[in-house]
Formats: structure tokens, sequence, C-alpha cells
């Protein structure tokens, strides 16, 4: 049971050469579009050389009866401890059991050193933390590549390994609007990221070219290698999320440093709260707090505007929060008026907005194939505003024609007080 990442990763991983096992389906969930598809022959090894098919999790039960399925492995990211079970009650109830494949039987040993940056739900600011790593490790002549947690949403047999470099790359591989979110600003900063569906081929290229590997996580996966440093970010604005969240739970208690991020927009008790779940938890891990700087590129233009305002798709559907940078500049930049875009929105968009319905003036990102980043593109143009704010961490206005005045809101990562950042990574480089 998976979602086009660590469902594939523990394929490769545990069954792809395995006798003692017959795989006889995925199932897909959580991302559009990825469903109904096959695990080429390419990937699946010669146990499977017809290829594995790919269906919608909502055939679960009829593939368990079916096949007469004896055991199902559950391998997708940032859901309520309760959802994992109510899917276990599901499996149980068909007759199969239920099972979560261990970090042991995942997780691959590089030759180089390893700095994994994970997180306790999608949106806690995993992203501008490891760009900031990132930019540490630089100014210590440190040669850092970057590996990022799996999107293979198109073609499978296309994205074994994918290396990329320039804003041409991402053009190449026909990466959707959820890609580039993760690998832009990486490239903006000077750095090379791999991605893909085969991690130990991946692993095997970025070594290459590396003195420390660091693993960009998404949603609130685990890593996929083995970690000589394991950095977690947990969202302040959240609490308690990372103890009912799987597995951000299973990152909390593994993390060697949890990084409480915006501390600037939560509540005291709230942030003393998670600490204490990570006292409680992990009583070994260091405790980072740190804000994020929300920067737009013209804030004078946001006064007294009527605007639209656009976030990162994946933070407000799965990862449940209702703003983000976006939003947040148009409050502090004085915005005439957050526009409602639900009326404007067209095809898979409106149906987003029904799906979350906890979405009201802001609008994701949403761009998993060509038909909706079409779509996307024809909500903005039919939103009635002054203004667009692009708080995604993609310049969507190079793939998008707009036909209104946009500007793009950046965020960064900086801590408050020590330890931070860089005392973490002296002490790292040292022990190299």
């Amino acid at each position: 049971m998976g979602a086009a990442g660590r469902d594939f990763h523990n394929f490769n991983m545990f069954f792809r050469n395995n006798p003692d096992y017959e795989v006889v389906a995925f199932t897909a969930t959580q991302i559009p579009y990825i469903s109904d598809r096959k695990y080429p022959k390419e990937l699946s090894g010669k146990l499977y050389p017809n290829g594995i098919p790919i269906y919608p999790e909502e055939e679960l039960p009829e593939l368990i009866r079916k096949h007469n399925v004896d055991e199902v492995f559950f391998s997708y990211s940032d859901v309520t401890h309760e959802y994992v079970m109510h899917k276990a009650s599901l499996v149980l109830s068909c007759g199969a059991s239920f099972v979560l494949l261990g970090q042991k039987f995942s997780e691959i040993k590089s030759k180089k050193p390893v700095i994994s940056v994970c997180a306790v739900r999608t949106g806690s600011g995993k992203s501008p933390a490891s760009r900031r790593v990132a930019k540490i490790l630089r100014k210590m002549e440190k040669r850092v590549v970057i590996i990022r947690h799996p999107m293979p949403y198109g073609d499978l047999r296309k994205q074994i390994s994918q290396r990329f470099e320039t804003y041409e790359d991402l053009d190449k591989h026909e990466c959707t609007i959820e890609e580039r979110e993760d690998y832009e600003p990486h490239l903006d900063n000077g750095f090379i990221v791999y991605a893909g569906v085969d991690y130990e081929e991946i692993l095997k290229e970025a070594e290459k070219e590396a003195d420390i590997i660091l693993w960009d996580g998404g949603n609130n996966d685990t890593s996929f290698y083995k970690s000589d440093l394991y950095i977690v970010v947990a969202d302040a604005r959240r609490p308690d999320h990372e103890i009912t969240y799987h597995p951000g739970e299973t990152n909390l208690r593994e993390a060697d440093v949890v990084i409480i991020n915006k501390v600037e927009y939560a509540r005291k008790e709230d942030i003393e709260d998670i600490e204490k779940n990570i006292k409680e938890n992990n009583p070994d891990a260091k405790i980072i707090l740190s804000k994020l700087t929300i920067s737009p590129d013209k804030p004078g233009m946001i006064k007294g505007k009527n605007v639209l305002v656009i976030e990162d798709g994946p933070t407000l559907t799965h990862g449940g929060l209702p703003t983000g940078a976006a939003y947040l500049a148009a409050e502090k930049y004085g915005a005439k008026q957050i526009i409602d875009p639900r009326k404007f929105a067209v095809g898979s968009i409106k149906i987003i907005f029904k799906k979350f319905y906890h979405l009201d003036r802001v609008l994701p990102a949403m761009g998993y194939s060509r038909e909706q980043i079409k779509e996307l593109e024809k909500t903005i143009n039919a939103c009635d505003c002054d203004l667009v704010l692009i708080g995604t961490p993609t310049d969507i206005s190079r793939i998008l024609n707009i036909n209104k005045p946009a500007i793009r809101v950046r965020y960064e990562l900086e801590e408050i007080g020590k330890p931070n950042l860089e005392d973490i990574m002296k002490d790292f480089v040292k022990k190299l």
C-alpha cells in the first residue's frame, strides 16, 4: 500500500529479488494520477518479467480476496496513528496480516557520510532546514549532493535515476509543480539534486560527486539511508503531531537533533508541550528553536490590494495546514483583502476544495499532471484580484501564463539561540 514513494523503495529493497514472496499488486492513494499503471519490468526485476500492476487503494479488499493475499505491507506516510489502525482493521477483516517494514530492511548504507533531514509532518519546514544545512556545509568547503525523497509521478522507466543541476533538467524530466517546489530552491542555491525510483542506483551516482550526502526527506517519511546525523523538524503550530502521526513519531524517536520550527507563530505552552514530548520519547536529542523568515520580492506592492494567495500544495492538502507563507505575508504587509478562490476553481482544482474542506482563502498549487497544471492556470486567471502572492518554493510563473501581477514570497529557516545548526555541523564535520 503506497503513494509512489516509500512503497517502491520497500519493494526494491526487500521484495524485488526475494523468492520467499510473490508481490501481486501495489495500491496507490494520496497522490492523484498514480494508480492504474504498472511498476515496470525495468524496475521489478527477474522475478516479475511482466511488471506489477498498481491499483487504486479502494480496491484493496477485492485484491486480497482475488489473490488470496497473506500479507499487506503499509508503505506511505503523513497519516495519523488512528488512520493506520483503521487500515489495519480493514486488512485484518479481509483475512490478511497487516505489516510495517522495519528500518533495517529498507535503509541503504552509503560510502559517504549521510545527514538526513526529515520531519514529523508535511509543511513543518523541512525544506528550508535542508537548504540551511547545505549552505552551512558549503561554507565549510564540503561538497554536498542532495538526494530528495521520491516523487515519481510520471513514466517510471524514465525516472529510475534522475540528476538535476539546471532548470533545463527540470524541463527535460517533465517535472510536476510538486517536484519543482522541492528541487528548484536547491538548484537556485547551486546544489545538485538526485531523485527517482531506485535509490541504490541514485546513491551510487551521487557518491561520485559528494563529500557528504544530504537526504532531503518528503512528507514525514523516514530516511532511505543509514544516517550519521538525523535531523527532524517539528511544527510549533501543531503540538502533539510529533507523537500522533505515522511515521513522524518514528522520526522523533530516531532523531539526533529536533528543530522546533515556526516558534514566532506559536503559543508558549505549545512549544513547551513539544519539548516535553521530545524529552519523554528521545531524551538524548538536541533541541533547536527556529523561526521562518518570510520575504516577499516586492512587499510594497501588497498594501491595499485584493490578493490571491497561492501556497505549496502538499502542505495544504495531506499536510493539513490552512495557510502558508504567502497568507502570512498578505496579513503582515497590509493586503486589503485575501480573496476566496473556490468560486473560481475549475476541474480537479474544484474537487480539491471539496476534498480538503479546511481550505478557503488559499489556493493550493496543485500540478501533478499537465491537465491539472492547465486547470490551476485557468483558476488563477479567472480570480478577481489585483495581485497574486506565490508562496510555493518554485516560480510557477515559469510554467503558467498568469494574466495579472504576481510576486513570490520566499521563506528561510533562522535558528534562535543556542545550539544552532552551525554548532551541530561543526561538531559533525570534526568527527569525520
